[in-house]
C-alpha cells in the first residue's frame, strides 16, 4: 500500500551551498500525489515544484529542481533518498528558501524524523517502474546503467587518489530497511583542496567538518574520522537513490554507478524514459511491494550514529 507521513516533521539547518538557514517541513499528502516541494518564500502559486527527473536543472554539486516558474530548490538527494529509503511515496515537502538543510550531511536526520512521526498505509496499491530493457549513459570514463532486476539493487564503485577513500566497491539490495541500516547515515564527503577551490568561488559556504567528510591525502579532517571504513561509497549510493527517486516511483531495476555523479543518474532517467519499450508501469501485489524500499522499515533499524 502507499503510504505518506502520519504528521508534520520538521527539521532546521543551514543550506551546505548556500550557508543561510534553512527550515523543511515533511508534510502528509493523498494517495497518488507523489511527492512536491513547495518553496514559501515564493509568490502564491508558482513555488510548486514536482519532485520528477524532467525538472532537474543539472548541476555537478547536487541535485537542483527547477519548475516553470524559473523557481528552484537545491540540494535535495539526502531528502528524497530518506524519503524513498522509509518507503514514503505521498509528501509535500515545504522549504523556506532555495536550499535544503544539510543536517549532518547524510540522510539518518531526516529517517529519523520520519520514523518517530510515524507512516500511515493509504489503502491504494503502490504503482511502481520496472526496468525491461538495458539503458546505459557514460561521460568520460564514468557510466550509469540500469538494467530489469526484480528488486532495487544498487552496485556503485569509485576511486580517489587520496588514500583515505582510494578504491571502494558495494552492492546492496534496497528492499526493506537496508537503505536505512546501511546507507543513511552516511555523509557527502570531499577532499580539502576542493573544499578551498569551491569557497574560494564563493560555494560550499555551509560547509563544516561537522556536515561533510573532508579528507586530505591518507587523512580524516573531520572530527571522530569515518562512521563506516567505505563511508565515501555509501554515500554515493545514498545520493544513487535519492536521485533516481526522482524517477517518481520506486523502480524494480539494478543501477549500476561507476565514478558515476547527480547528472550522470539524471541523464540515465532521461534515457530510461525515452528509450522505446526500456521501462513500464506496474501495480504492485503484496510480494511485489514487500521487495520495495522502506517495505516494513521500523525505529530498530536506524544505525547508532543518527
Amino acid at each position: 500500500m502507499q503510504t505518506t507521513v502520519t504528521g508534520p516533521v520538521s527539521f532546521e539547518g543551514i543550506g551546505l551551498h548556500s550557508g543561510r538557514p534553512a527550515r523543511l517541513v515533511v508534510r502528509p499528502a493523498a494517495p497518488d500525489h507523489g511527492i512536491i516541494f513547495r518553496r514559501l518564500d515564493c509568490a502564491a502559486g508558482v513555488g510548486a515544484i514536482p519532485a520528477l527527473w524532467s525538472n532537474v536543472n543539472q548541476t555537478p554539486l547536487c541535485t537542483r529542481l527547477e519548475n516553470a516558474h524559473g523557481i528552484q530548490i537545491s540540494t535535495v538527494e539526502h531528502i528524497m533518498a530518506g524519503l524513498m529509503g522509509c518507503g514514503i511515496h505521498n509528501a509535500v515537502v515545504t522549504v523556506d528558501g532555495p536550499e535544503v538543510p544539510i543536517l549532518d550531511g547524510s540522510s539518518a536526520l531526516f529517517v529519523r524524523g520520519i520514523l518517530q512521526a510515524g507512516m500511515k498505509k493509504q489503502g491504494v496499491p503502490v504503482r511502481a517502474l520496472r526496468v525491461l530493457r538495458p539503458v546505459q549513459v557514460r561521460r568520460g570514463n564514468a557510466w550509469a546503467r540500469l538494467s530489469p532486476h526484480d528488486t532495487l539493487t544498487i552496485e556503485f564503485d569509485i576511486a580517489f587518489a587520496d588514500a583515505a577513500i582510494g578504491v571502494q566497491k558495494k552492492t546492496l539490495n534496497m528492499a526493506n530497511g537496508s537503505f536505512v541500516r546501511e546507507l543513511s547515515s552516511s555523509r557527502t564527503f570531499c577532499r580539502k583542496s576542493d573544499v578551498d577551490a569551491m569557497r574560494a568561488r564563493g560555494l560550499a559556504l555551509g560547509g563544516t567538518l561537522d556536515n561533510a567528510v573532508v579528507v586530505d591525502g591518507d587523512s580524516v579532517l573531520s572530527p571522530g574520522g569515518l562512521r563506516y571504513a567505505d563511508e565515501a561509497v555509501r554515500h554515493k549510493m545514498l545520493d544513487a537513490l535519492g536521485d533516481l527517486a526522482l524517477a517518481g516511483a520506486p523502480l524494480f531495476g539494478l543501477y549500476q554507478g561507476h565514478l558515476a555523479g547527480h547528472a550522470l543518474t539524471n541523464d540515465l532517467l532521461r534515457a530510461l524514459f525515452t528509450t522505446p519499450d526500456a521501462v513500464e508501469w506496474v501495480t504492485c501485489d503484496a510480494a511485489m511491494t514487500a521487495r520495495l524500499p522502506g517495505a516494513g522499515v521500523h525505529w530498530g533499524e536506524l544505525p547508532q550514529v543518527a
